[in-house]
């Protein structure tokens, strides 16, 4: 009987559901990554969190909390077939609020209340690079751990509230880089260009996707080295810094989606280099 109990928990080891979160209180802004044991008789298909859906690929999935959600507990379903049978799971998370600070910043006016013209350029460049952020590639590029796009002092953190001329506007959505102009810039991680554009607010924009859901974003270039469609290494000069768009100074403003949530770049790097790529060195 000893015998039978023993085997009996080593198959539940080895074919029951099992999961590891990377912490269950997530900050507005920051992403969590859940990974799944590999078990021959389960096939992770999908999580659902607050009203969006995200695929499980290579038994991980990221999980993007946006910057205005407010505190409170939520469910992930995982949705997964057990010996081909569709089930569910249900795993709680609480969302809290991030510790983030406030900003003051001058700009010309002509950037913060937009004529008719400007305001139609802004919307058609927001929703075509909404359109590529909502577009997840099966694939994943990248092997190797994330790098920084250049060896600087940061001047502006994630998630800081942003006050334009005295008026309160939305917040930081990236990370903000100290770069003279023409200070090359280079490329995090292996990926593919798919956008390289000069637009209203971000200036000379270069986003690069990186598979499952994951793209960077390099803001306010004065230069660019690289098309849609590039392949890039990681290492690869992208273009120089520059003070284009809507800023006060020149610097690199890189910032991250995760499954077309913007969230704190720093940190998704972090987890992922420290939780999935360190895995593959």
């Amino acid at each position: 009987m000893k015998y039978i109990f023993l085997i009996f928990l080593l198959a539940s080891s080895i074919f029951g559901f099992e999961y590891k979160i990377s912490t269950k209180n997530i900050s507005n802004g920051k992403t969590a990554l859940l990974e799944f044991s590999k078990n021959i008789n389960i096939v992770y298909e999908s999580i659902e969190i607050l009203g969006i859906k995200y695929k499980i690929y290579d038994n991980y999935v990221l999980v993007p909390i946006s910057y205005y959600e407010t505190p409170k507990q939520v469910d992930i379903k995982v949705n997964y077939r057990d010996y081909a049978k569709s089930k569910s799971k249900i795993i709680t998370v609480n969302v809290i609020k991030g510790n983030y600070k406030q900003e003051k910043i001058y700009v010309e006016k002509s950037k913060v209340k937009l004529n008719k013209k400007d305001k139609k350029r802004a919307a058609k460049e927001y929703k075509a690079a909404t359109d590529i952020y909502n577009t997840i590639t099966p694939k994943l590029y990248i092997n190797k751990k994330f790098i920084m796009p250049l060896n600087s002092k940061i001047t502006s953190s994630f998630g800081n509230a942003r006050v334009y001329n005295g008026s309160l506007n939305g917040y930081h959505s990236g990370t903000d880089f100290r770069a003279k102009v023409g200070t090359p810039l280079i490329n995090s991680n292996d990926g593919v260009v798919v956008l390289v554009q000069d637009r209203f607010y971000s200036g000379g924009s270069v986003i690069i996707d990186h598979g499952h859901g994951i793209y960077l974003c390099y803001y306010h270039m004065s230069k660019f080295s690289v098309k849609v469609g590039d392949r890039l290494k990681q290492g690869d000069v992208i273009g120089l810094s520059g003070v284009s768009g809507r800023v006060t100074g020149p610097h690199l403003h890189f910032s991250a989606r995760v499954g077309g949530i913007q969230v704190d770049p720093l940190q998704v790097i972090d987890l992922l280099n420290k939780n999935i790529l360190n895995k593959k060195d």
